[in-house]
């Protein structure tokens, strides 16, 4: 907010010759009025900074979301173990963010590779972030890491949970997110000294950053693993393993929709931002329809999907819809902030056959993904970021990105295809990134035995074998009964007991 200037100069001559002491009244006058300015300036900080800290507490939630998702979506042996992933993915990422992570990410200034400064938060709050912009990029950070976590779900060893997460949130995402978010990164389109063809890339809440990186890692996790034992039957048909509960799963859907709101919205980061002082229209009023296109792009592909399973399987099937919702979500963030709503129908439309043709195509290729998360987040982000260069309106684009009146916008829009051009690269230097260094860290954990558990323990369930014991009571009487239940201790995939 700009300062407001008052001084004895420019007032003492308006009191005339009857004041006592003009430059004294004038002074004081000043004095008050600097006052009053002050308090103008701490208020629009306070305002952003409570309206950047709610939304991160809405993104933080949908951990929850991705917990009851996740916990619906697998079978019920393997509850706990999926559930306490999701908890270790938030803890773990907590620590390697803030140690790593986030100077990675934002440690300006530096190169257009990767962040060098604010290692451990050292020398925050500055000029640049305070604390709750790194509380933001955190409750970012380990949403990628849960996206990647219901890719290689019923299988995988608990230690390796612990060695990709904090692997992910430490170094894998945040030289992404440096690249694309922060002002020095080479493809970022906050970077208006150095704009890649001209414009820079907008994917203004993470199409690419968070749920490219999240679904392509979950990918080579779950291809090196492999898929789980009867998926596909001995002729290589698929054999549906569906996951015990339609209940939590639409209320993960629900939670993850809300906590969107903060995803897609607040990454604005500041609300009280006028386009033109005094007037009803400004940043709160892109706040609105980010919010407004993220709903309509959900809300199309949940129905597009709904018809369109109904018509290839003959069912009306919930998990599907809520997949398919989140689907459009995950395409329309990389455009919420600046395609015009009726775009966000097309942008949702789309995603829901992407999502289904993706799932076809990995029923093809034997690829067992217990949460369709690469497919979803991998292939319904990609499709976000090039709906972004086609649709991304003028007027919308130059509002959320000041500074450079000429840049391209979307090539459907009149804008050229400047804009596409970056987005394309920008999808392959994710796809690139994630595979040279998610790949071969998972790739390495299989070869020292520590990705996926053994047959047995993957047939009895890790709940019983890693938990020690199931996440629901079946029987409060089974003691009574003369029935017990029975540790089984986990073993390797070579049948020797571990520790």
């Amino acid at each position: 907010m700009a300062s407001l200037s008052c001084s004895a100069e420019q007032l003492a001559p308006l009191f005339g010759a009857n004041v006592t002491s003009a430059a004294a009244a004038a002074d004081y006058i000043c004095g008050q009025f600097s006052v009053v300015s002050d308090k103008f300036i701490d208020t629009s900080y306070a305002v952003d900074s409570t309206y950047l800290l709610f939304s991160a507490y809405l993104v933080f939630s949908m951990q929850l979301g991705f917990a009851m998702l996740c916990a619906g979506s697998v079978r019920a042996k393997n509850t706990m173990n999926i559930m306490l992933t999701n908890v270790l993915d938030a803890a773990a990422g907590g620590i390697f963010y803030y140690v790593f992570g986030f100077a990675f990410a934002f440690g300006s200034p530096s190169n257009g590779f990767i962040g060098r400064h604010f290692f451990g938060l050292k020398e925050m709050p500055s000029s640049l972030f305070d604390y709750s912009f790194f509380l933001y990029q955190w409750a970012f950070a380990i949403a990628a890491a849960g996206i990647t976590s219901g890719s290689i779900a019923e299988r995988t060893q608990f230690v390796a949970y612990l060695i990709y997460s904090a692997f992910l949130t430490g170094f894998v995402y945040p030289v992404v997110s440096h690249w694309f978010w922060s002002t020095d990164g080479w493809a970022s389109a906050g970077n208006t000294g150095n704009l890649l063809f001209g414009s820079g890339v907008i994917d203004f809440a993470g199409s690419g950053v968070v749920h490219m990186v999240g679904g392509i890692a979950g990918l080579y996790g779950a291809l090196i693993e492999g898929p789980r034992i009867g998926r596909f039957d001995h002729t290589g048909r698929a054999v549906a393993l569906r996951g015990h509960s339609a209940t939590l799963v639409v209320l993960g859907t629900f939670l993850l929709w809300f906590g969107w709101y903060g995803f897609n919205p607040g990454s604005f980061t500041k609300i009280l931002n006028a386009y033109s002082s005094g007037s009803y229209y400004g940043q709160w009023s892109a706040v609105g329809r980010t919010a407004v296109t993220t709903t309509l792009a959900g809300c199309t592909a949940a129905l597009t999907t709904l018809f369109g399973k109904r018509i290839l399987s003959g069912h009306w099937n919930v998990t599907d819809v809520c997949n398919g919702l989140l689907g459009g979500f995950a395409a329309i963030t990389a455009g919420c902030s600046v395609v015009d709503p009726w775009a966000a129908v097309i942008c949702g439309f789309v995603a829901a056959w992407v999502l289904i043709g993706c799932n076809k195509l990995a029923e093809k290729l034997k690829y067992d993904d217990p949460l369709e998360a690469a497919q979803l987040h991998g292939g319904c982000g990609a499709w976000g970021i090039i709906f972004t260069a086609l649709f991304a309106t003028k007027k919308y684009v130059n509002e959320v990105y000041p500074g450079k009146p000429d840049r391209p916008y979307g090539l459907f829009m009149g804008g050229g295809g400047k804009l596409l051009g970056a987005h394309v690269i920008q999808i392959v230097v994710i796809i690139g990134w994630v595979s040279a260094t998610m790949g071969p860290l998972f790739y390495i954990l299989h070869k020292f035995k520590l990705l996926r558990i053994s047959e047995e323990d993957e047939m009895a369930g890790m709940d019983l074998t890693r938990h020690g014991g199931f996440a629901y009571v079946y029987d409060d009487d089974e003691h009574k009964h003369g029935i017990q239940m029975k540790r089984i201790e986990p073993t390797t995939s070579n049948g020797k007991d571990i520790i």
